[in-house]
């Protein structure tokens, strides 16, 4: 366990290096944990620098009591022990988790409650992000943030900072670079076409993604039904899928049932379905995840890139149908789920 002990430490003053020198973080804000077991995580002490860390700064934490004699000189675990110890304890998968106060998304969430990326790349990675409401220094209700990482690997305090949960370090590091440069290239874009950010409400106004009020059970009949009749009755959808020439079988399967549905696409249109799942591109998530897609609560290519859901095939190949795929989600989402 020492030894254990001694390698995520390590770890964790790289990482803490690493988010310094990338000018992520800055003073003494911020803080990183790394889990070790089921009931175990690392945390960096309060009043430490994450440029600057040493060994000592770092404690062991259990259920909220610390294990180790606290040996920083201010004696005390991070004051956001709170919300590091909840998210792990709602997320088994979560491994790692960063906080800090990154200066252009704290900047563009004192402005806006959401935010939009415009680059293909940050919507792959973070899709469309949401400020949580913050009165309080450091987090004393960690509900909300909780409900924001069902939807998203990384979620903004408004206010405050940012948040990254992830199998590793690394993922969490990735998250909230790829977020504050997405956040800076928005700004700059803007400065040059002198126009104001562009909202969820007004993209989801633009796409005319409209229910009427009706809701599918998951994965049901009708509810696949009605998906090839939108695809196939969609004006937007035939465009695209001639013009890429879209041929390829895509199939969903929802991990609690086996249950399987393969979609053909024969330069675009839905020629037939079947329970195949053997085909060329498959993608697996849980209820819970199918049901966020389906609610338009988050979207199926950065619950792809954020592992919530998998994808069998080759990604590089499916990403020369981006467009269509895309226009494929949207009209998903005009079939939501109870």
């Amino acid at each position: 366990m020492k030894a254990q002990f001694q390698h995520f430490k390590e770890e964790m003053i790289a990482i803490g290096q690493l988010l310094w020198r990338k000018d992520l973080a800055s003073g003494l804000n911020g803080n990183i944990s790394r889990r070790i077991d089921k009931d175990t995580i690392l945390l960096t002490a309060h009043g430490t620098c994450l440029g600057n860390l040493e060994e000592k700064d770092i404690l062991a934490v259990n259920v909220g009591a610390v294990r180790e004699p606290p040996l920083h000189d201010h004696g005390n675990v991070s004051t956001e022990k709170l919300l590091h110890t909840e998210i792990y304890k709602n997320f088994p998968d979560a491994q790692a988790v960063i906080h800090t106060h990154t200066t252009y998304t704290n900047a563009y969430f004192l402005a806006n409650e959401t935010f939009v990326p415009r680059i293909f790349e940050a919507k792959f990675y973070l899709g469309e992000i949401r400020g949580i409401p913050q009165a309080t220094p450091a987090v004393t209700d960690a509900g909300p943030v909780v409900e924001g990482f069902k939807k998203n690997n990384i979620v903004v305090l408004r206010n405050h900072g940012v948040a990254a949960k992830g199998e590793k370090l690394f993922d969490c590091f990735l998250l909230i670079q790829a977020l504050e440069e997405a956040v800076k290239t928005d700004a700059i874009s803007r400065l040059y076409s002198h126009q104001s950010p562009v909202t969820s409400h007004q993209i989801a106004g633009d796409r005319g993604l409209e229910t009427g009020g009706k809701k599918y059970k998951l994965f049901s009949q009708e509810q696949i039904n009605d998906i090839v009749k939108l695809v196939n009755a969609d004006a937007q959808m035939k465009d695209l899928g001639e013009n890429t020439k879209m041929t390829m079988d895509l199939a969903v399967k929802l991990n609690e049932t086996g249950q399987t549905y393969s979609f053909r696409f024969e330069n675009g249109r839905i020629a037939n379905v079947s329970h195949d799942e053997n085909a060329e591109f498959l993608i697996t998530a849980p209820e819970n995840v199918w049901r966020a897609v389906f609610n338009r609560e988050i979207d199926p290519f950065v619950a792809t890139t954020q592992k919530k859901m998998n994808l069998r095939g080759d990604f590089a190949k499916i990403s020369k149908w981006y467009a269509p795929c895309s226009r494929v989600f949207e009209l998903w989402q005009q079939v939501p789920v109870e």
